[in-house]
């Protein structure tokens, strides 16, 4: 989220297999080691720099298939191995079976594994997002909770203009998942950022028209007020509850 459309407002639509979305990164099951080659550059790239750019076309590749999924959560190893085999193979011109019928035989198969297994990944990454709200409720007195079920906490009252939905504003924010993740700061560019209020998130039009200039709060923003089950981009989960510090320089 390194610029306004970033955080606009995005099209709440059900995840389908072969779409890319973005689930949780799961952690490391085991370090492995692997024998890297030191380019002509000394960037400790895996292959001398006359290969790299074939090596930037795999990443490519990799990250259109899986890339804003993190598809490795979707499957475990031995199916990821499958999944590589017939990827190399078909690649390779050595596949044994003719694709168009592998696809037209297991592809709704595999649509509906997808499909469940985004669900739950889903179901519960909101279900965390709840247990998250009901948490910094608990421990901030100031906070409250609207009847859309965004949390507003107000941690230094502005003395300003309070903007509506038709205003631009000019903020800071810092902007967390609900682990603590940073998935963007216009704070740690260290430049503000203004943008017309109409065109972001629904807990951004309310939360910020909650607030006067020279204001700071906290909004805690589940995902029907942000990005919904379809996350945004390679950073934000499907049905994930962000967290934004927020500053109101400016109303006009």
């Amino acid at each position: 989220m390194s610029s306004v459309a970033a955080i606009l407002a995005s099209t709440s639509r059900m995840v389908t297999a072969f779409t890319p979305r973005l689930l949780p990164r799961l952690a490391f099951q085991g370090a492995t080691k692997s024998e890297r080659y030191m380019s002509a550059s000394g960037s400790g790239m895996p292959f001398e720099d006359d290969k790299m750019p074939f090596y930037a076309l795999g990443v490519n590749l990799s990250k259109q298939m899986g890339g804003q999924t993190n598809f490795r959560t979707l499957v475990d190893e031995d199916e990821l191995e499958i999944v590589l085999t017939g990827f190399c193979e078909n690649m390779r011109g050595t596949n044994i079976q003719d694709a168009n019928t592998v696809l037209t035989t297991y592809g709704q198969e595999l649509n509906k594994i997808l499909m469940e297994r985004t669900s739950r990944i889903t179901d519960r990454i909101k279900e965390e997002g709840e247990e998250f709200i009901k948490n910094f409720l608990d421990c901030n007195e100031e906070a409250i909770k609207t009847d859309s079920g965004m949390v507003y906490c107000p941690m230094t009252e502005g003395t300003g203009a309070q903007p509506e939905v038709t205003n631009t504003v000019e903020v800071h924010y810092h902007g967390t998942l609900i682990d603590g993740t940073v998935f963007d700061s216009s704070v740690d560019r260290g430049q503000t950022i203004s943008f017309p209020l109409g065109q972001v998130i629904r807990g951004w039009q309310e939360g910020l028209a909650m607030m006067k200039e020279g204001g700071k709060a906290t909004l805690v923003i589940p995902a029907d007020l942000a990005y919904g089950e379809a996350g945004s981009g390679d950073v934000i989960p499907p049905g994930a509850t962000l967290k934004f510090e927020v500053e109101l320089f400016k109303v006009t």
